[in-house]
């Protein structure tokens, strides 16, 4: 069963496209938010044979996929997570930091392919550059956001940097990166630390 794991989270999410994609807010915005996922998945399908992510590494980034699927249905800023803000008293939508969050947490998978093929040479330094390879990876996306909204300089550049109105947007986002990151990190370091 556990061999079959990627196989089903990988047929979930394709579910889940064929879901998001019928009747999206916004197609531009869909398309655009879709492309990173449609790159993760490729490469990981690509590689697949060659080299295996742990199943909680996989199950890290399906999550991730997942809440970006999702967002980019509806676009991130009107994802039904009212609850959340209601039951927080907050005055934005926050789902968008909780993908955030999750995209940190693939960096399980970043500390496990630098271990395992041994581009490193402790389990200290895969955690630690999982971590700087999320904190990078942070930034670059909050520039790809900026650049895209300033681009296209409408409705769908505005959805696709999801700022609703917060001037400190990126900064929170690579916080919750980088917190993700951090607990992937650790994660990664206790299972790992005796190898």
């Amino acid at each position: 069963m556990s061999r079959r794991i990627p196989h089903i989270l990988f047929t979930l999410l394709v579910v889940l496209t064929v879901w998001s994609a019928i009747c999206p807010h916004d197609v531009q915005v869909w398309w655009t938010e879709m492309s990173s996922v449609f790159l993760l998945v490729g490469a990981l399908t690509i590689t697949y044979r060659q080299f295996r992510f742990s199943n909680t590494a996989y199950a890290c980034m399906a999550i991730w996929c997942a809440m970006q699927i999702i967002g980019a249905h509806y676009t991130f800023e009107f994802v039904p997570f009212g609850f959340i803000t209601d039951l927080f008293g907050f005055e934005r939508n926050h789902y968008d930091r909780v993908a955030h969050f999750a995209v940190g947490l693939g960096g399980i998978a970043i500390a496990e392919l630098l271990w395992r093929r041994r581009m490193v040479n402790s389990v200290p330094t895969a955690a630690w550059f999982s971590l700087v390879f999320i904190l990078a990876l942070a930034g670059l996306w909050e520039l790809v956001e900026w650049i895209y909204a300033e681009i296209d300089g409408g409705t769908a550049g505005q959805a696709f940097l999801g700022s609703q109105g917060d001037e400190w947007d990126a900064h929170k986002d690579m916080l919750l990166d980088t917190l993700g990151g951090a607990l992937a990190a650790l994660v990664f370091y206790i299972w790992n630390r005796r190898g």
